[in-house]
């Protein structure tokens, strides 16, 4: 056996890339197959159930469960607006009359004479999903949503908060391994998505969000400012529904980490482009990576895609990255696959293989301490 399969980091600088766009709930797609898109424009609608109120109905009007239906003023579907009248008794004495108002706007759902209680609804939500992506339409999800391709530069990232933003791809420093500190973000950064190099201070993050940048992407930064940027530890969830202000992209990990040449040199060479990125992350079952995307011009010829095959395994020269300390973050090449098992320093036997760096440094580690970084 010659490879074995392990993580892999995806970056790839002109691949074909398939967008699902996908209602939360059945609803209507306005958009047709073939359709040329923008990454703003929107591709599918529906309407998210309001929220449910209960009042408990006998209790404030002091009745029998059973004759409720006989105080009150509304019927089961109309609509009521918020503090008007629902229900009213009819004592001899006015002063001792008991009304019922309503806590919101909305319309009555349900009138029960077994509990004595009335439940009402908020109007229904509008969502809608947008193409996330400039694209082609290729297939129609009926009353679910669209499949939009394109052909892109894809880089995944280690870690991310924030959810899909859209903007214009602009450097903020001139190497990997500069600090993106405040002084480098501007105001003619608002509404960009700016790439920083091997580390990011919360200070800059608060720059950013008052400065209106859309997103960053950032070799390395503190888990402590993370716990300050979202105002609570984050544990172990999937990221990506942050309401944050922006959406931070880590492209190597916590720490203060260069961005990989490699990477950093293509994000320079789209600057200026149209970006699309999304900060959700999950770490456990069903992996899900950050994501940078920047479409190609569907006028310009394409060229030749330059991505591998998916889901292959690792073979000598592939490039991986270590996930483990005391080599964390670390790129190098795969030197060798030894195929036998070997006992490691835990005492485990564990299947290995050996990187080589670019300063000609060689390390041995676990297979499972590395992740594939697909150029």
């Amino acid at each position: 056996m010659t490879h074995a399969y392990t993580p892999g980091l995806r970056i790839a600088e002109k691949t074909k890339v398939a967008s699902h766009r996908v209602l939360p709930l059945l609803g209507d797609v306005v958009v047709k197959k073939g359709d040329v898109l923008r990454a703003e424009d929107v591709v599918a609608r529906t309407h998210l159930p309001g929220k449910v109120h209960a009042i408990n109905a006998v209790n404030r009007l002091g009745i029998q469960p059973k004759d409720l239906r006989e105080y009150m003023l509304k019927k089961e579907g109309d609509p009521v607006q918020k503090d008007e009248i629902i229900a009213e008794t009819k004592p001899w004495v006015k002063m001792l009359k008991a009304v019922l108002l309503s806590p919101i706007t909305g319309t009555i759902e349900t009138i029960s004479t077994v509990t004595g209680q009335i439940l009402l609804r908020e109007p229904p939500k509008p969502i809608q999903v947008s193409a996330y992506v400039d694209g082609t339409v290729t297939e129609i999800l009926e009353k679910e949503g669209v499949v939009i391709e394109t052909t892109a530069t894809l880089i995944q990232g280690i870690f991310g908060v924030g959810g899909e933003t859209v903007g214009e791809l602009v450097l903020a420093v001139d190497k990997p391994e500069d600090t993106l500190a405040d002084d480098r973000i501007l105001p003619a950064h608002k509404d960009k998505i700016i790439v920083g190099g091997a580390f990011v201070r919360h200070d800059a993050l608060e720059k950013a969000r008052r400065v209106g940048v859309r997103g960053i992407i950032i070799g390395g930064f503190n888990d402590e400012d993370l716990k300050k940027l979202l105002g609570y530890d984050l544990g172990v969830a999937i990221t990506g529904s942050e309401e944050i202000g922006l959406t931070l992209i880590l492209t190597e990990g916590f720490g203060q980490i260069p961005i990989a040449q490699k990477t950093f040199d293509l994000l320079q060479s789209r600057a200026g482009a149209k970006a699309s990125i999304n900060g959700a992350t999950q770490i456990r079952a069903g992996v899900v990576r950050p994501e940078i995307v920047i479409p190609y011009e569907t006028s310009k010829p394409s060229g030749a895609e330059t991505d591998k095959p998916a889901d292959r395994g690792m073979e000598i020269g592939d490039t991986v990255r270590v996930i483990r300390v005391p080599y964390f973050g670390k790129i190098g090449r795969i030197k060798a696959l030894p195929f036998s098992p070997q006992t490691i320093e835990t005492e485990a036997s564990v299947r290995i293989l050996e990187i080589e760096f670019s300063d000609g440094s060689t390390i041995v580690v676990p297979r499972a301490n590395v992740e594939m970084i697909e150029r």
